[in-house]
């Protein structure tokens, strides 16, 4: 839908976000009969995909994977060309699943959510635009997305480069043509390692700035292998059951055994085939590396290993080499060949930990080594992870309380689905689920199934609002953080923790347990008359679309 034809006044359901997560729900209120439109800022679907063009954008999670399992059809019709696929194909598959299930003609483009209050006369959200809708739903369901809401860093003179300056969460839709130019990128994020190689193979020059070197395993990309994609469609049913019992909901083997438990040279032979074969699996080489220092030790001290042979450079590749964090507790990366462009004559890296920045000036960055010239700056700064997106909208529920005030010292909500104190309002992989530890797409099938049956049971029973109890909440909470603090997770200063963004709390965001462990959590909570949440009769007559 365009936003010519305006929204509806009244609706049963306002859906804020046409990622995968927002399609998909979508998707699935039409099938319970209920009004929904999905309210999206872009001017098409996709949401991650939609806004990361940068050159190299490409999904850590196997193609075959990561795509939609809630119909059949569309699993077996649609073709993969990568093993891992990059992000124009995997938003010509967002298009793709808009189109086949027609989604467009309840989708609202162009037009930013500004606040949703919630009224308690009547167990209804009203929901405004920037343009100038003011929409009254039951429901308001926020698939806003964990990493939409990109940052610049907060350095002096920021607004003074002459210039053109870029950011890699919102890359201009047409080609950015870097040939013959003197190019800086700032940050080695996931995004920076993915943009870097490919933006040295055509610029003049890449300086890149760094803070905190990542961790990063060889993606092994390929074209799609046809016998592996049959292997998939053959048996697709019992494949995604198993890959939703597994941690990370992604199916790859898991060794059982300790990595301190086997001698030095077995170890090593596991992490090379690891290595070879490529992609995040590498961390299942051993089932304690997350949780045991000295396990974790051995396969950091591996890929540093690595670095050190693949980067000519000694002090280069020293400064490459993380040594402040357990690998794996910041996000691993995936990568093409993202160490070996340290080698090219036309790639330097600035190790901001000695030499810190000080300014960007009209025509570069200046570091307390000096000043260097650009043509063009690319911040690959990250995001305001988890809950950015969420606190951009002025969200206000009981008593008008401002979700921004509630999460002051950090996100809580009962299961990453529900704020109690918001009725009626849900969260599709929110914080305190596990979301951005998990393959994003099983983890939102999980909840958009998970709200589907819970507004069905109210359906069935004439029920119009539901709440998290405060006290569930809490017990969500502390079990989070218990679970959080088995692991070595929290040592490491990630954006999991907020520590990408200056003041915000330092809280394990993320739900730890494991995918197939929360959707067994879940599934019970549901079994049990929902336990945790209160469930009242509707105040109002369910609203029909205008």
């Amino acid at each position: 839908m365009s936003h010519t034809q305006t929204l509806p006044k009244s609706l049963d359901a306002v859906i804020v976000g046409a990622g995968f997560g927002g399609m998909y729900m979508l998707h699935r209120l039409r099938g319970l009969g209920l009004s929904a439109r999905i309210i999206e800022a872009a001017d098409g679907v996709g949401g991650t995909w939609y806004w990361n063009r940068y050159p190299g954008a490409r999904c850590d999670v196997e193609s075959m994977q990561y795509s939609f399992s809630f119909d059949e059809a569309l699993q077996q019709d649609w073709t993969w060309s990568e093993r891992f696929a990059a992000q124009p194909e995997i938003l010509r598959y967002a298009n793709h699943v808009a189109d086949r299930f027609d989604l467009r003609r309840d989708i609202a483009f162009e037009t930013r959510v500004e606040s949703a209050t919630y009224d308690e006369a009547t167990d209804r959200w009203t929901v405004r635009t920037d343009r100038g809708d003011v929409v009254s739903a039951r429901f308001c369901i926020m698939a806003t997305g964990c990493l939409s809401a990109a940052r610049l860093p907060d350095i002096p003179g920021i607004g003074d480069f002459r210039g053109e300056t870029y950011h890699t969460g919102y890359w201009p839709q047409q080609k950015v043509d870097f040939t013959g130019k003197r190019v800086a990128v700032i940050g080695t994020g996931s995004s920076a390692i993915q943009a870097i190689p490919v933006i040295a193979e055509e610029a003049a020059q890449v300086t890149v700035f760094q803070r905190t070197p990542n961790f990063s395993i060889p993606s092994r990309n390929a074209p799609m292998d046809e016998d592996y994609e049959q292997s998939w469609k053959s048996d697709y049913a019992a494949k995604r059951q198993q890959a939703r019992a597994m941690r990370t909901g992604i199916l790859y083997g898991i060794n059982p055994q300790s990595a301190v438990e086997v001698d030095a040279a077995e170890r090593t032979a596991e992490y090379e085939r690891r290595w070879a074969t490529g992609g995040t699996a590498f961390m299942g080489a051993y089932h304690d590396l997350i949780l045991n220092k000295a396990s974790n030790d051995t396969a950091a001290e591996f890929v540093r290993g690595k670095i050190r042979a693949l980067v000519q450079d000694p002090e280069t590749a020293e400064a490459l080499a993380p040594k402040d964090h357990p690998i794996g507790t910041k996000r691993i990366c995936v990568d093409t060949h993202y160490y070996e462009t340290y080698n090219r004559p036309n790639v330097t890296l600035v190790n901001l930990r000695k030499h810190p920045i000080e300014a960007i000036t009209a025509t570069g960055i200046r570091t307390s080594d000096g000043e260097r010239e650009f043509d063009a700056i690319v911040f690959a700064t990250g995001f305001d992870a988890m809950t950015g997106t969420l606190l951009r909208i002025d969200i206000r529920g009981r008593g008008g309380r401002s979700l921004a005030q509630d999460w002051e010292h950090g996100p809580r909500t009962y299961l990453g689905l529900m704020i109690a104190g918001y009725p009626n309002l849900f969260t599709i992989t929110g914080p305190g689920s596990p979301s951005v530890l998990s393959n994003m797409i099983v983890s939102i099938e999980q909840h958009v199934d998970w709200i589907t049956g819970l507004l069905a049971h109210m359906q069935a029973r004439g029920l119009g609002c539901v709440e998290a109890t405060e006290e569930a909440q809490e017990a969500w909470v502390r079990h989070g953080m218990e679970v959080a603090e088995r692991t070595l997770y929290p040592s490491a200063a990630s954006w999991y923790m907020g520590a990408n963004i200056p003041g915000k709390p330092r809280v394990f965001m993320p739900y730890i347990g494991g995918v197939g462990v929360y959707r067994e959590k879940c599934d019970e909570i549901a079994a049990q008359g929902y336990e945790g949440f209160r469930l009242a009769a509707a105040r109002a007559p369910a609203a029909a679309a205008e």
